[in-house]
Formats: structure tokens, sequence, C-alpha cells
């Protein structure tokens, strides 16, 4: 999605803040504007708010996760309109009995990825290939018992070093042409701890409590801080594309990276964020960009609460996002898994109706008579 169009109309400008891991944002600032000109700095999503680091916390849970989260997925992959399918996805529900003796995690673990290539679905296919054992099996991770701070630092620091091994392999891959190359968003969850790592411009929103989170910033010309470190790395930026790409961030690509160990404006450095899980919190949705360029993160959250209130079900949420996606004549492939973290909420049942009475108006001469009825005459 392309952020910095000028709109003219009322635009809402919502701040808010965290007061406590477990309670929900508090909006403390809306302000109404007229004919604002809306920088690319401002993801819009039609009032979605942005997560970045507010809704990140850095409070420690013990290992004893009870019964939330119940983590199930669904995901959904269709060819759209291209001639070729060159997007990949993970969907692992329990790391735990993936991994065995590798990943002993005394709690819910799972592991999900989208990865979107280009120049060929060879870059995709490699890195979702090897995920495992760039992520899990040579990321040397940290011991889990309790979850710390120091082992949440340390878990970041593990998956930057993925995302940055796994660029490196592509580099070294023979099957793999340097014309080729994949956009790449993790997220792993650990108990009640989730964490997304996004390098390109999939995406990864979290519901809570209805409203759309942003837990991913889409990497690309349009978004202002992203254009500004790539021309100060002397890169080229033409209207949407940075060197001919469409991305800022991406794993592969080698012909348009410098040498390793030089400072390139295409990068595969992830963004990462982390977010303590509450009961409010009721899904997660993570998708490619043919997703995104024709539905608003909030469009997305609205129409999978509203499927899995009818079935309970998140892979036909999946199929249903990407039934609408086509429906607004995306021209991507279409990639998207939804992680529930607990049951949907039960509708609330409507509150019985007070009985109306009915006012009636009586003529001069009907009182007159009622009143001779009531005094006995």
């Amino acid at each position: 999605m392309i952020v910095g169009q000028n709109i003219t109309g009322a635009v809402l400008d919502v701040q808010y803040h965290v007061n406590s891991p477990t309670s929900t944002p508090n909006f403390h600032e809306l302000r109404v504007s007229d004919s604002v000109s809306v920088s690319s700095e401002i993801s819009g999503f039609e009032s979605v708010v942005s997560c970045s680091e507010t809704i990140k916390s850095t409070v420690v849970e013990s290992s004893s996760s009870k019964s939330f989260p119940r983590i199930r997925s669904g995901s959904c992959a269709d060819i759209g309109c291209r001639k070729s399918m060159d997007d990949e996805h993970i969907c692992i529900d329990d790391l735990s009995a993936r991994l065995g003796s590798l990943f002993k995690c005394p709690m819910p673990s799972a592991f999900y990825a989208v990865f979107d290539g280009h120049g060929g679905p060879e870059a995709a296919v490699f890195i979702k290939n090897n995920a495992m054992k760039l992520f899990f099996e040579d990321a040397d991770l940290p011991l889990i018992s309790d979850i710390d701070d120091v082992f949440l630092a340390e878990l970041e620091n593990s998956h930057r070093r993925a995302f940055l091994q796994a660029d490196h392999a592509l580099a070294h891959e023979c099957s793999v042409g340097s014309t080729c190359g994949t956009t790449a968003l993790t997220a792993l969850v650990l108990g009640r701890h989730l964490l997304v790592a996004n390098a390109g411009d999939c995406r990864a929103v979290l519901c809570r409590k209805g409203v759309a989170f942003d837990m991913s910033q889409d990497h690309k010309p349009s978004y202002l801080p992203e254009r500004r470190r790539v021309e100060e790395l002397g890169g080229y930026v033409d209207d949407i594309y940075v060197n001919g790409l469409s991305v800022t961030r991406a794993l592969g690509d080698w012909n348009l990276k410098l040498p390793l160990g030089s400072a390139s404006p295409l990068i595969a450095d992830p963004d990462v964020q982390q977010v303590l899980l509450t009961e409010d919190d009721e899904f997660l949705i993570i998708g490619c960009d043919g997703i995104w360029d024709v539905m608003s993160s909030q469009s997305a959250v609205s129409l999978v609460r509203r499927v899995l209130r009818q079935r309970d079900d998140p892979k036909q949420c999946a199929q249903e996002l990407v039934m609408e996606a086509t429906r607004l004549h995306s021209s991507d492939n279409l990639t998207v898994i939804v992680i529930c973290f607990n049951s949907p909420a039960r509708a609330e049942s409507c509150p019985p109706q007070r009985r109306r009475s009915r006012c009636l108006s009586l003529s001069e001469e009907a009182r007159s008579r009622l009143k001779s009825l009531l005094e006995g005459n």
C-alpha cells in the first residue's frame, strides 16, 4: 500500500499508549483536521493504529501460561492473475512437536512465515525449505525457562541474525540467480509472547478487541524513513521503485547489493516487534502484499472477525480474505495466514426491550363522561 497522497477531508490523527501489559490502548488524543496533506510517514490504513513501540511491552511472563493462548491457524494461497506462483508460506501450530529435542518449550509455541518472491520463485522456495535450519537448528537460541527481558533480547537478536544468514545463503546458492529475491515475514509465538520480524512489504496485523494493530511496517519507497535511508546510501528512487525494485528490504537480489560487508541501499535487516498477548488479542493475520494492495488492515480484521463468529474456522477466514482480494482486483499472487489465539467471543444477546406504552388522546366530551363514571354520577 502506498501512503503519501494528498487527501482532502477530515483526517483522524489518533495516538495512544499502553498503561499496563493487560490494558487495552488508551486513546488520549483525537485530533481532526481538514484538507491535511498526509505524509508518507503516516501509516493510514483506514484509521488503523500502528503498533510500533507503543504496543511493545517488557513485562516478564512466567512459563506457566494456562489456557491462553489456544493456538490454531488456517492458510490460503492462490496464484491470482499472475502466470507463476512466487509466494511461499509456513504454518506450524506446535513448534515443539515439530522440532523435538532441538526445541523444548514448556508452553504453547508456534511459527508462521510468508515469503513473496520476485524474479522467479527460487529464492522464496529456498528460504522456506531452509527456514527450520536458519531460524532454529543453527540459530543458537537461548534456553527457554522463564521468559525474561534478557531472553527476549537474545531471541530478537537471534531472529535478526537468521534473516541476515538467509540473505548470505542466497548469495552463495547456485540454484538461485542474482536477480532473484524474496520478502520475508515471520511470526513466532512462545506462550503469551509474540515476535514478528519483517523485511519487505508483507504485513502482520493483530486484532485486539476488533481493532487492527499493525505489527510490521511496509518497507516501500513511499515510507519516508526508508526513502531517506536509501538515498543517503546512494540508492536511486524512481517513483515507487528503488534501483528497479518496489521494496527497500529483501533477501537475495544480489545484483542490486554491494559486496558482503558493505552498506547497501537494499538490505535484508528485519524490523522486529514484540508484544505480550492478552485475552483481548483475538487473532493475527500475516499476508503477502497481494492482500494488502487492495485491503486495509482494519477491513481485513473486520472480515476475519465476522467469519470467525459465523464459522469459527481460521482456514475459512483465510479463504474469504483471498476471495475478497480477488474481488477487489488484486494483480498479485495471494497468500495469507490467520492465527487464532482464542475462541471467538459469543455474540452479545440483545437486551430485552421495554414494553412501549401508548399515549391516548381523549376528546373533551370523552373526558367528561369518564369523570362522571368515576364519580358515580
